[in-house]
């Protein structure tokens, strides 16, 4: 039996794998387009940054939808690459301590650059140890965060109140502030 497209449908079969590939490559590029529009809020930052006393620390696909897998990590005790070292880095600062606190002050971002201030407190040995900082994000060409680097004083708060060795930092701060 004869199709009862004879002809036109021709031209249309000889078009149709093109037009599959210019659709798949439409798709492709929206998608694309689409993940490069992802821009994290002040509002989202304020929320990754803040975990009360008590509270879930965020989970690692909390942390994959605002981290790159290449994220670079710095703070004054360490520096990591990689999504997978940075969730460690974060799990293990909770294991090290009886409960961790963060607070957030203020968020701002401003293109491809956020800045977050904020105050953690850590419960160790029944003492609580706080730390006021600023974190600096970079975000990458995804909107994801490809560097963060956090700026606070570890040496003060953490060794401030052990007997003598808080005397010592308190003398040895001296010397450069003087």
């Amino acid at each position: 039996r004869a199709s009862p497209c004879q002809g036109e449908c021709r031209e249309f079969e000889s078009l149709h794998p093109l037009f599959i590939m210019q659709l798949i490559y439409l798709l492709l590029i929206s998608d694309y387009f689409l993940i490069m529009d992802r821009n994290i809020t002040e509002g989202e930052l304020q929320k990754l940054f803040t975990k009360p006393y008590g509270g879930e620390a965020p989970s690692r696909n909390v942390w994959a939808s605002y981290y790159e897998e290449d994220v670079l990590f710095i703070d004054p005790t360490q520096e990591k690459y990689g999504l997978d070292a940075y969730i460690e880095a974060q799990e293990n600062l909770i294991k090290r301590c009886k409960d961790v606190y963060l607070e957030t002050h203020a968020v701002a971002i401003n293109q491809n650059i956020g800045f977050v201030e904020w105050t953690m407190g850590l419960k160790i040995l029944n003492k609580e140890f706080i730390y006021p900082g600023t974190t600096r994000l970079t975000f990458g060409e995804s909107g994801k965060i490809k560097e963060h680097r956090d700026y606070f004083d570890f040496c003060g708060p953490t060794f401030d109140p052990v007997p003598v060795l808080g005397n010592f930092i308190r003398w040895l701060y001296s010397i450069f502030v003087s």
